[in-house]
């Protein structure tokens, strides 16, 4: 498992019951988990003095019951500041866990002697990008979402990268990859976080277990003569590490060779030292970059 265990500002305080209580700065959140299965720690404070708990509705969706909270605040990881702040199906616009795959990013660009021009497809807040452009790549942001798209440039500015070489594209991101593979243009790194579910600006209908083994054939299209890497995240539960890797295997390695790798994705839980498992990510990396 990829443990993001270098936050500061973030920490799951406990879990349990099919909730977890966090800390996001000063603010405590209580949150729906359905991994966390396992009975809640006696004695944990927080789960009664949250600022806000969101409740589930048993007809679906929920709302949030917000005791006191600010409608915006900030938290820091390593150089990147983030805009946080309570969203509709109990999202906060940011998944920490995904620090793991942003130190991965950050430590393969730096260590590159070649510049290095990165696709981040479903780019979400921008989390990734971030990492990506502070360890010097270019960067090409893609999300069908106008509102997660300009929430991403604000994180960005709040990071001091408003200046960096970030293409900041709202469009579906299927058909923009087809129209880059017309084009010619070329990516030394692919990250892609793609939804479980999802419906295109035409009504199209994606479901990752039947869509994403044609998307990665697809996206490996717009891959450089050398390479550096390639990583694809998911939350669907019906896809494990395994098979993430597998997809990768058997559409990159046969042309460049390389190594795969894949894990769940961990966040530490202060109250039990144990590791709250948080998603699936598969990487595959150029042995010779």
């Amino acid at each position: 498992m990829w443990i993001a265990d270098k936050w500061k500002e973030f920490e799951v305080l406990d879990c349990g019951q099919g909730e977890k209580v966090e800390r996001w700065g000063k603010q405590v959140l209580v949150r729906p988990d359905p991994q966390a299965i396992w009975p809640k720690q006696k004695g944990v404070s927080a789960w009664t003095h949250a600022d806000a708990t969101y409740h589930r509705s048993s007809s679906g969706g929920g709302k949030w019951n917000i005791k006191k909270l600010p409608p915006q605040w900030d938290i820091h990881y390593r150089e990147l500041t983030f805009h946080i702040k309570p969203m509709s199906f109990k999202h906060t616009g940011l998944f920490p866990e995904q620090a793991a795959n942003w130190d991965f990013i950050d430590g393969l660009i730096r260590q590159s002697d070649k510049p290095v021009r990165v696709l981040n497809l479903f780019a979400y807040t921008g989390g990734a990008t971030l990492a990506a452009a502070a360890a010097g790549a270019s960067v090409c942001h893609v999300d069908a979402s106008k509102g997660m798209t300009q929430w991403a440039r604000e994180n960005a500015a709040a990071s001091g990268l408003a200046d960096r070489p970030i293409r900041w594209i709202v469009d579906d991101c299927k058909k923009f990859v087809e129209r880059e593979i017309r084009r010619g243009r070329r990516y030394d790194g692919i990250i892609m976080d793609p939804p479980s579910y999802g419906r295109g600006p035409t009504g199209e209908v994606w479901k990752i277990e039947n869509d994403i083994a044609d998307f990665i054939s697809l996206v490996a299209c717009v891959l450089s003569d050398d390479p550096l890497f390639f990583l694809v995240n998911s939350y669907s539960t019906g896809l494990s590490p395994s098979v993430m890797g597998y997809l990768l295997g058997t559409t990159i390695v046969p042309r460049f060779g390389g190594h795969i790798d894949c894990q769940e994705l961990g966040l530490p839980v202060k109250s039990t030292g144990l590791v709250l498992p948080c998603g699936n990510t598969a990487r595959w990396v150029n042995p010779n970059r």
